[in-house]
């Protein structure tokens, strides 16, 4: 197979998305048609947090099909690149065909230019993307994404929230989206502080996740029978790394003897 050619006014130059515009591989999605119902798995609740040395990112594992849990474990966090990763909540088939062009979005640019996107503009490609999604966000295929990450040239961790028309805003402290995210936010908040370390950070928003799980029936907790826990990914100056599942279930378990023990002396 040849590589195509092109005049310099039509050449897509680093944008993935682009190129497959030109080609004719643009990706598309079924919309639903007006006044018809979507009946997807949808996927909530996902948490990130700034601490210290970065930043946290952490999704729970359930979707839901209206009433129906449609999985116990889907993948919600992923790394966009070394530094900096995406959490979906919405639609999740269009949420993962999404992370999987932003994925591949960075790595072409990478290599076509020789260096990464800066952390700003990685915010602005998936903005670009959700912007794209919008007609099917209005027939109720919604994904609202959360992307964090190390910025390496400001030496510190970012967060940006999106709304369904594309909208990028950064927030300054912690973000949560999904149908839990007001439970989730509110935990986060009574035990934010920027000075806190990895494990306090790691602790809050395993809890967030939990609380989340406590009042909204979407949202999918610790599961220690089938040995189900959170993804938490932690983003340094180190690179993304994500929890090892140990870890997690190490860290659940004192989070519920604790709970346990407040629980016995009210």
């Amino acid at each position: 197979m040849s590589l195509p050619y092109y005049r310099p006014e039509d050449d897509p130059g680093p944008s993935f998305s682009a190129l497959l515009g030109r080609l004719g591989n643009q990706p598309s999605f079924d919309v639903p048609q007006a006044g018809e119902a979507a009946v997807v798995p949808h996927g909530t609740t996902v948490v990130a947090t700034k601490f210290a040395d970065g930043v946290i990112i952490a999704g729970d594992r359930r979707a839901t099909s209206g009433n129906l849990i449609s999985y116990r474990t889907m993948q919600k966090v992923f790394a966009a690149d070394r530094w900096s990763g995406v959490a979906i909540a919405g639609a999740a088939g269009p949420a993962l065909e999404m992370v999987k062009m932003f994925q591949l979005q960075l790595e072409h640019y990478e290599k076509l230019e020789g260096h990464t996107l800066s952390l700003e503009g990685k915010a602005n490609q998936l903005s670009q993307m959700l912007r794209g999604h919008l007609p099917a966000a209005m027939q109720g295929l919604v994904v609202v994404p959360i992307f964090a990450g190390y910025d390496r040239r400001r030496e510190f961790g970012r967060l940006f929230a999106y709304d369904v028309t594309g909208g990028r805003y950064e927030e300054e402290d912690f973000v949560a989206s999904g149908s839990g995210s007001l439970f989730a936010r509110t935990a986060i908040k009574l035990g934010y502080s920027p000075n806190n370390d990895r494990d306090t950070a790691v602790d809050l928003v395993i809890q967030a996740l939990f609380t989340a799980a406590d009042d909204d029936s979407a949202t999918g907790g610790p599961d220690s029978m089938r040995g189900i826990y959170p993804i938490v990914a932690v983003i340094t100056e180190q690179g993304y790394q994500e929890l090892a599942e140990d870890e997690l279930a190490e860290r659940f378990e004192g989070l519920l003897t604790t709970m346990s023990g407040r629980e016995a002396t009210t």
